[in-house]
This record gives structure tokens, sequence and C-alpha cells, in this order.
């Protein structure tokens, strides 16, 4: 918390000097601006050549301050962004606020566990993980939050999380670059389909009069300014029009290649930025420098090639300009040589674009894990093994304040699959969700909340809130039948970590006691890993026909001085107490 509140600190000093800066800038342009006017007024009247001369340096020296300006401008917005960063930062560190995009977007009703696990949507894992900028960043961090990886896979994500925990400036410059200029979806798509068109085809004959007429043209319009020769005035002039003309056959081509996105040039040069970022960087872990290898084609960085890609694009959107267009055209064939500069960007660098942009995207999301990793520096990566091990210690979840978390040690090794027991409030949905999630962000080369864990990366099936699904005319009971049926396919080709919260609710007491019984005698069969909660205290009993693969957990519930305590934490054997009763005595409900 502390290296927040000092890079807030620094970074507002940083702010207010170049605000003194940007205000010296924009008073130093204005003068030039001045003295520039003054000079030409002072050559006009007297036509004196040194003042001509003045004239020009001083026209320089005011595209010099309007560069530097430009440059002082940019660092002082990202000073900004990067102190509202930190605000956020310290705000959730502090408060648990959550000013960061929740990826409710990304909410799959039917995937095996986000949806039963509120991996999306407000205060969900996925807006407190998010510290990406980019589409393309929300999308990795989805995708990795959805996608369960190998064990090789899951050691290399941690060396990268762990290489870019402690490294908080350069992760939150990543991040300030990526706010700059927000893409969206609607860009991000655009720019793919214009990547995947087929380059525009030029005659060749064209093409060699690209560059002979605006050369001819120029000379003969500077021999009719300098030397008043008519014939060559006359020549210029149809020369221009000339050029016009050919422009104009291809106008068509180069309306397609506008793009409808607006600030196309703006969010093509943050990605430059940001490749450029991740280009310079060292690198030490695998993962890390594979993504990094990926950012070179032909010989030439991804950051070059998309601001070159920027350059063009913002060239190309002046062909609507109706007074720079005509000129630039006439005399040069501008948009023509724009155009056949697209084309050949197209050919040489269009098939890398996606995977560049994607490259982005995973470093974005390396980042927002690692700052989780940062933000919770108890938490430990847990050690990766293929022998069916799952023993986490002093578990907690992630988005439970740790002043108000309570944790519990659970250990798989003796059983595999646990009934828990417990009466209303005391935790059991809770805990199965602490455990659905800790193993999830094991399996993605997370740091887990415990203080010791040692995790196989299972496929995680979890069935707790299913909902009805009116467009498909579903009940809810039906919804968490297919559920539970596709739970068993899977666990028929594989073992699987299986997590169920009072199923078949959809049914009487004694045909939910059957199929709860049921359902568990099939996992015990199919070795699942995982557990079940249940009310029914009946369905314990089922533990004595498989002492070796079931066991009996649960929670429970003391009344104190008229009062329900929860302690919530785990304990071996059935659950003994109840409270529905006491509760709906205590409202006076009954």
């Amino acid at each position: 918390m502390r290296a927040f509140q000092e890079n807030i600190e620094k970074l507002k000093q940083e702010k207010y000097r170049l605000a003194i800066t940007d205000r010296r800038m924009s008073f130093s342009r204005l003068v030039t601006a001045l003295v520039v006017i003054f000079l030409g007024y002072q050559y006009y009247s007297s036509g004196n050549f040194h003042l001509l001369i003045a004239a020009v340096i001083t026209i320089i020296t005011f595209f010099l301050l309007v560069r530097t300006h430009k440059a002082v401008k940019w660092k002082h917005e990202l000073a900004k962004i990067k102190i509202q960063i930190n605000q956020d930062e310290l705000s959730f560190l502090q408060t648990d606020k959550l000013n960061f995009e929740d990826g409710v977007a990304f909410i799959e009703h039917d995937h095996p566990y986000s949806y039963d696990l509120d991996f999306f949507g407000p205060h969900s894992l996925f807006q407190h993980l998010n510290r990406t900028g980019t589409v393309h960043g929300k999308r990795s961090l989805a995708h990795a939050l959805l996608n369960i990886q190998s064990e090789k896979e899951i050691i290399h994500t941690q060396e990268a999380i762990k290489e870019l925990a402690p490294n908080i400036q350069w992760r939150q410059h990543l991040l300030a670059l990526a706010r700059l200029k927000p893409d969206s979806e609607e860009s991000h798509n655009e720019l793919m389909t214009w990547a995947r068109k087929k380059p525009a085809k030029f005659i060749r004959i064209i093409l060699g009069l690209s560059f002979v007429l605006p050369l001819v043209t120029i000379t003969l319009l500077c021999f009719y300014l300098f030397y008043s020769n008519e014939l060559a005035g006359k020549l210029g002039g149809i020369l221009f029009l000339t050029n016009l003309a050919i422009l104009g056959s291809y106008t068509l081509k180069i309306k397609e290649e506008l793009l409808s996105t607006t600030k196309t040039e703006d969010i093509l040069k943050q990605y430059s930025f940001l490749l450029k970022v991740i280009e310079n960087s060292s690198f030490q872990s695998e993962k890390l420098k594979q993504l990094q290898a990926k950012l070179t084609s032909n010989h030439t960085r991804a950051s070059q090639a998309i601001h070159q890609l920027s350059l063009l694009f913002g060239r190309l959107e002046h062909v609507s300009n109706i007074f720079a267009s005509p000129l630039l055209n006439g005399l040069l064939q501008y948009h023509l040589h724009v155009l056949r500069g697209l084309s050949n960007w197209r050919k040489i660098h269009a098939s890398h674009l996606e995977e560049w942009l994607q490259v982005i995207g995973e470093i974005e999301s390396l980042s927002s894990l690692a700052n989780f990793s940062y933000n919770n520096p108890k938490a430990v990566f847990p050690t990766i093994n293929q022998e069916n091990h799952i023993h986490f210690e002093d578990l907690g979840h992630p988005l439970i304040a740790r002043d108000k978390s309570v944790t519990n040690s659970i250990n798989f090794d003796d059983q595999s699959f646990f009934i828990l027991t417990g009466s209303n409030m005391s935790g059991k949905s809770t805990f199965l969700r602490t455990l659905g999630v800790n193993m999830v962000l094991a399996g993605i080369g997370a740091p887990v909340i415990a203080s010791k864990a040692n995790v196989h990366p299972l496929p995680v099936f979890v069935s707790m809130r299913l909902s009805d699904s009116l467009t498909d005319s579903e009940s809810y009971f039906y919804s968490e039948v297919k559920r539970l049926k596709s739970i068993m396919n899977r666990l028929d080709q594989g073992q699987c970590f299986v997590l169920l919260d009072e199923i078949l609710r959809g049914t009487n007491s004694d045909d939910k006691r059957t199929g709860t019984v049921e359902v568990i005698r099939r996992m015990v069969e199919k070795k699942a890993l995982g557990g079940i909660a249940t009310h029914d205290l009946e369905v314990c009993k089922v533990t004595e026909e498989y002492p070796s693969q079931l066991s009996n957990k649960r929670f429970e519930v003391e009344i104190v001085n008229d009062e329900l305590i929860f302690d919530y934490k785990l304990r071996d054997g059935v659950c003994q107490n109840k409270s529905a009763s006491f509760i709906m005595q205590k409202m006076g409900v009954i």
C-alpha cells in the first residue's frame, strides 16, 4: 500500500512540473508565431533577404516547439493516468472499491464453472483481477480464467507472474499507455477485417507515372513561377489535372481502405507504444521471452510496423480534406502513394497483425495476475503435481477482505470426495466457491489464497447457481440434470474436480435424497475429486459404503446468549446443530 502512496506523491510532483512546462511551451509557441508574422510583414515591406532567412528559421523553430510541446502534453496526460491507476489501487486495498471493468460480456451460463463461481460481472473475480487497458488484454484475461492449463504451461505462467509482480513501475506504465487512447471491440474487428482483405492491385504503368508525372509537374510549375514561362505553366496545369484524374480512378479503392472507426491512427500508435515497451524489456522467464520473440516480421519490429501503419492511415484520412487533398494529389499523387504503402504493408505484415495484438493482450493478462500477486503477498504459488495430490492449508477466498476472511485447510489425499453438511448461513456455499476459485487460479498459473498448496490441475466442474432458461424453455431442474449429465460424460474421459451444491432442488425430498446418493456413488465410481454440500443428513450415510473414498465434513453453528454464532471453521463429521427454526422464531415467522 505504501508503494502506491509514494507513487502518487512522485507522480503529482512530475505532473506539476509538466504542467508548468506545458504553459511555457504554449506561450513560446504564441510568441514564435507572432514573430513569424512580424518578420513576414517586414520582409514584405522592405524586401530585405535577411528578414526572409530569419522568418524561415523562426518557422522551423515554431514547428520544433510544436513537436516538443506535443511530447510534453503526452507525458503530462500519462502522468495523470498513472496517478489515477495508483489511486484506484489504493482505494481497492483500503475500501474494496472496484474501479475496474467487470467483464460482464464474457459471462457464459453453460461454462463448466465460471458462471457458478461468479467469475464475470459486478464484484466478480475478473473485476478484482482486471488491470488491462485494451480489448486484447480483456479477452486474454477472460480466456485465461476460462481454461485450465497443462502442467508445463502453469509452471511457465508462474515464472512470468513472479518476474512481473515486483516490477510495479513497468506494469503501471504499460497500463497507462493502454488507457491513453482506449480501443474497442468495433475498432479491433474493423482492423482485423481490413487486414484480411486482399492487397490493392496497381497497373505498372500507373505506378511508374505516379513518380514521373509529379516530378515533371513540379518542375514545370517552378519554371512558371520563377521564369514566368507561360508554356511551362500551361503544361504544368494540364499535368496537375492529369494527376488528379489518375488519383480519381483509384477513389473507390481509397474509400475501401478508409476505416469508419474514428481515432484509428491514435489507437494504432498506442499499440506501437505498448509493443515497443515489450520489445525493449529484458525478460528472464521463458513465457515472456517466447511472447517477445513473436514481435518480429521480416526483420522489422512489430512496434515499427504498427507505427508505420498508423502513419499511413493518418495520411489516408487527409483525402477528405477539401483544401489539402486537391493540392497534394494534383502535385504529388499523394494518396496513390499512401494507397500503395498500405497495399505493401498488408502484403508484408497483415498476417502477423493479430498475433502481435494477442501478445499485447497476453502480457496485459499476465500483468493483471502479477498485480494480484503483488497485492496479496501472503498468497502462494502452489506446487504442481500429476499424482492426484490436492492439498490446501489456510485456504481463503480472494474476493473476501483479509480481515474478514476465515481460512480452512483441506486434503484430498485420504478421501477423494467429501459430503459437506451445515445449517443455513454456516458457510457451505462460500467454502465450495473458495475451493473452486482457488483450484482454477492454481490451474491457470496464478497464486492462491493459502499458506501452502499442492495441486494436481484438473478440469473443474461446478453446479451451484444454475438458472431457469426461459429462451430454451428449460426448468431449473432440467438445466441441473443437463449439467450433471455433462459432468458424468466428462468424467468418462478422465478425472475432474467436481463441486456440487444442494443438487436436485426441483423434486420431492425422497426423490432428491435417492438421486443425490446415486450421484455421489457415480462420482466415486468415476474417481472424481471434490465435494457436495447437502442439508439432508441421511445422505451422509453413504460414506459407510466407501470409507476410503468418501468423508463427511461439516460447518457448525452455536446458540450463545440467544444469538447464533458462526465460526465458519471446517470440521470432520456430520453437522449436529440446526438454525432454521431458531432464525424463524427470532424473526417472528413461527
